[in-house]
């Protein structure tokens, strides 16, 4: 690996700045959700950092938080006081954890990639994430591709001192890279190249807020915010009957918003160039990754934002429509029904899909 002297930026992942507007006495209360891991790793205890029910105001929503996925999580109730459903809510991250992750050896996806059979019988939940990141790799004809892990396990993005793959190692990675390799059929992936690997980071925790939400429906929840790293998912409105009010972070400014918008019942997931990187030479290696040349895009964009009825969609169309570009990332957009982009530019301006600008508070 060709290291950096200078020290690692780490990982700047805060998508988000959630705001849930509560209006007590022309009061707002702003809730700011910050998945920087030393805010949850720190000086908090076990049971600090997992659920947080102190509720100073009567309407102040139910709040519960813990490290998992590799990212801070956090869900919010406004209209239940049921701890038990809290509980129940948080508890679905660390299943899927263990369902989804690639690092952690217990992990079905992570057994999968390290398969000695050509074909595998796997868990039905992951088989439909893996057919749909299949089908918005396809989509994007391969701008978008679920399997580039052998090329993103090349880069760590936490090191101390991080560096660049040599060129053989990246051309050998890239070898290893290519959505066409795989099929699903119902509960059995095959892979026609024994080493291509898998890695769904960009599509399962939209996936997981979406069942949470179901569950959350089906213990009679109708208001609430759930936020899985900055991918964040509103069920229904606030218990007032307002939508609720979200902020989009101005790229490598993580206490600004570059722009405000007003969504209910509706998912909001950005993927931007300031979220995991670190700097080489000067320059900002991200972790949207090219699969034709494996380096990351320069494209002129520092992050997407995707508004859409269903989490899976929004997480996986915005790190699609970033590897896309402006133009095509835009046309697609403004082919799928209920669905929004915002595309903030390296100048810091905002282009907008069909429909977007409606959602911007005035």
């Amino acid at each position: 690996m060709k290291k950096e002297d200078n020290k690692s930026s780490g990982i700047k992942n805060i998508y988000f700045i959630a705001i849930a507007v509560v209006l007590i006495s022309a009061v707002a209360a702003i809730f700011f959700v910050n998945n920087k891991e030393k805010e949850i790793a720190g000086s908090q205890s076990k049971s600090e950092a997992g659920v947080n029910n102190n509720r100073s105001k009567k309407n102040e929503p139910l709040v519960g938080s813990e490290f998992a996925l590799d990212t801070a999580i956090t869900v919010m109730l406004y209209d239940s006081e049921n701890q038990e459903i809290l509980d129940g809510a948080l508890a679905l991250c660390r299943k899927y954890e263990k369902l989804f992750s690639t690092t952690l050896s217990e992990s079905e996806l992570y057994k999968l990639n390290h398969r000695t059979a050509q074909t595998v019988e796997v868990d039905s939940e992951l088989a439909y994430v893996i057919e749909r990141g299949l089908y918005y790799s396809k989509l994007s004809k391969g701008a978008f591709d679920i399997t580039i892990e052998p090329v993103k396990g090349l880069l760590d993005f936490k090191a101390e001192n991080p560096g660049l793959p040599e060129d053989k190692e990246l051309a050998s990675a890239l070898n290893k890279v290519g959505y066409e390799s795989v099929e699903v059929d119902q509960t059995e992936i095959t892979f026609k190249n024994p080493d291509t690997r898998i890695d769904l980071g960009a599509i399962a925790k939209g996936y997981i807020a979406d069942k949470i939400k179901e569950y959350l429906i089906e213990n009679n929840v109708k208001s609430a915010i759930i936020n899985l790293g900055g991918n964040v998912l509103c069920v229904g409105k606030k218990p007032d009957g307002s939508d609720f009010t979200i902020g989009l972070q101005k790229p490598f400014s993580p206490d600004e918003v570059i722009q405000v918008i007003v969504v209910s019942d509706l998912s909001v997931v950005t993927s931007g160039v300031y979220e995991r990187y670190f700097t080489y030479k000067g320059k900002n290696y991200h972790h949207i990754l090219n699969p034709a040349d494996g380096y990351p895009y320069d494209n002129g964009l520092l992050g997407v934002s995707i508004v859409c009825p269903a989490s899976i969609d929004a997480d996986a169309l915005s790190t699609t429509c970033f590897s896309l570009g402006l133009e095509k990332g835009i046309e697609l957009l403004n082919s799928i029904p209920s669905t929004y982009g915002f595309f903030v530019l390296d100048d810091y301006s905002i282009k907008y899909s069909e429909g977007a600008e409606a959602l911007i508070v005035k």
